[in-house]
């Protein structure tokens, strides 16, 4: 398994739609039948504290599982991402594989 990092930043004026769509973007996260493992996560947030997208590592096979993953979220289909960007991640600190410890 690899581990990916999502970048998500929300469409301006979404904090109602996204409140509205919480309850079933967390239970997506955590309650699923998907292959895709969230690992670590929260959400982004202003300098007011508003929340203004998502940041997760998750662990998958592919991207593609992950793309997959992220169009199934209820904030992908409740419009409320604006943006979303998909990475390969290389631990370094904190991979939870090893105990938090510094890794490679």
């Amino acid at each position: 398994m690899a581990n990916f990092v999502v970048y998500a930043l929300d469409k301006p004026d979404r904090e109602t739609v996204r409140l509205e769509h919480r309850p079933a973007h967390r239970a997506h996260l955590r309650e699923h039948d998907h292959p895709v493992v969230a690992k670590v996560g929260g959400p982004l947030l202003d300098a007011k504290g508003t929340m203004i997208g998502s940041l997760f590592i998750v662990e998958a096979e592919t991207a593609a599982a992950v793309e997959d993953f992220v169009a199934g979220d209820p904030y992908s289909l409740g419009d409320v991402y604006g943006s979303v960007d998909i990475h390969p991640l290389s631990w370094g600190l904190g991979n939870p594989g090893i105990g938090g410890l510094v890794d490679g």
